[in-house]
Parts: structure tokens; sequence; C-alpha cells
């Protein structure tokens, strides 16, 4: 099954209501972890945005289950790019 990178970018006006909805954000993502459909996420030290990789039958599947996030349904991603992946040496090769 393909990796899909999601790097979201965040909008600095948006950060209050980023805080306010990000437990219901992380436990979205936390159920996605559980079930093996995200392998890793973490925001960006500068605060920009985040990485998630992610694991479906391809892009637009996991396009589809983003849509679900959250931070999406609010309105708090400004872009959302989805890109397959392939790992050629490391912990997701």
């Amino acid at each position: 099954m393909p990796i899909v990178a999601v790097e979201y970018t965040y909008n600095e006006a948006t950060a209050a209501a980023r805080d306010e909805i990000r437990p219901d954000h992380r436990a979205w993502l936390s159920g996605l972890v559980e079930s093996g459909a995200v392998l890793t996420t973490g925001p960006f030290a500068d605060g920009s945005g985040a990485l998630i990789l992610a694991t479906a039958e391809d892009v637009a599947a996991v396009r589809s289950l983003f849509t679900n996030d959250p931070f999406a349904k609010a309105g708090l991603v400004e872009a959302a790019r989805f890109t397959e992946w392939t790992p050629v040496m490391g912990a997701f090769s």
C-alpha cells in the first residue's frame, strides 16, 4: 500500500482556533494511528503547518479521508498537499 505525505499549511490568523480544536484533531489522528492508516504525524517547529504520513489504496483515498479532520472541517487548514512518497532507506522502507 502506498505511503502518502500530507503537508498542511496553516495561517497564523487561525492559531487561536487551532488551539481550541486541537484536542479533537489529535483524537481523530490518534484513531487513524491505531488503525494503521497514519504512520506518523507532527507539526513543523515553526508552526507553519504539519506533516502526516498516511497509507491507503491511493492518494485520492487519503485526500478523501482527510476531509474528516476536525481542522479541515473548521476551515483551519490554509492548504493541503497530498503526494505519494516512496521511501528507499530508513524506518519506512
